[in-house]
């Protein structure tokens, strides 16, 4: 017998990435992913697992290769400033011509059968993570006095979150970035003005 063929796993697992992006979980045969990996089904088990596995690697991989501008938009300055980062960082990942359109996630949300069950729960529970860390980062900034008297934390994550959900539906139907970004910007309107900067117009016009 000869030896197994080698492969590079990493690159196997880009591979893998865009048969997922583009047919979803549910959509993407282990035919699919054997044939875009260039490897056999007994080298795809002995090196990631099954294929709940190897889908919870990919979103690894997903989250480090292409939603790597979350944590620079969590550091902006202002909230204001890491909203339109998250938004129009988003816009770029959802409309990049290299890639399938739309968002990796989202794709695969949809799952069929009691068997796909696990990932579902898998998605929900990364986006609830990724609303929690936004949440964070917004009662700092109202905290500073970003947000107005009254305004809560939670619900401009939620919103957020929302409207990045929303893009990627559009994206999937054929959006385009400019038109993406649009609808960042239009969403930035919904913020409320800075407590502090009010407070400054107030006493200015005292």
């Amino acid at each position: 017998m000869g030896r197994p063929k080698e492969f590079d796993p990493d690159e196997a697992l880009c591979a893998a990435l865009q048969v997922f992006w583009k047919r979803g979980f549910d959509g993407a045969s282990m035919t699919d992913l054997t044939e875009a990996m260039g490897i056999t089904r007994p080298s795809l088990y002995a090196t990631y697992g099954n294929k709940e596995d190897l889908f919870r690697k990919v979103l690894d991989r997903y989250e480090q290769s292409h939603l790597c501008f979350v944590a620079e938009a969590l550091e902006e300055p202002t909230a204001r400033d890491t909203i339109d980062r998250l938004l129009k960082g988003y816009a770029d990942v959802l409309t990049n011509p290299l890639h399938p359109p739309g968002c990796l996630g989202l794709n695969s949300a949809v799952c069929g059968g009691a068997e796909s069950e696990p990932i579902r729960q898998e998605l929900i529970a990364r986006r609830s993570l990724s609303e929690e860390t936004l949440r964070k980062r917004l009662e700092r900034a109202s905290a500073e006095g970003e947000l107005g008297a009254g305004e809560d934390p939670a619900d401009w994550a939620r919103y957020v979150m929302s409207v990045g959900l929303g893009m990627a539906v559009r994206a999937a139907s054929g959006a385009t970035r400019e038109e993406l970004y649009r609808v960042a910007e239009i969403a930035l309107r919904a913020l409320p003005a800075p407590q502090a900067a009010s407070r400054s117009l107030e006493a200015a016009e005292a």
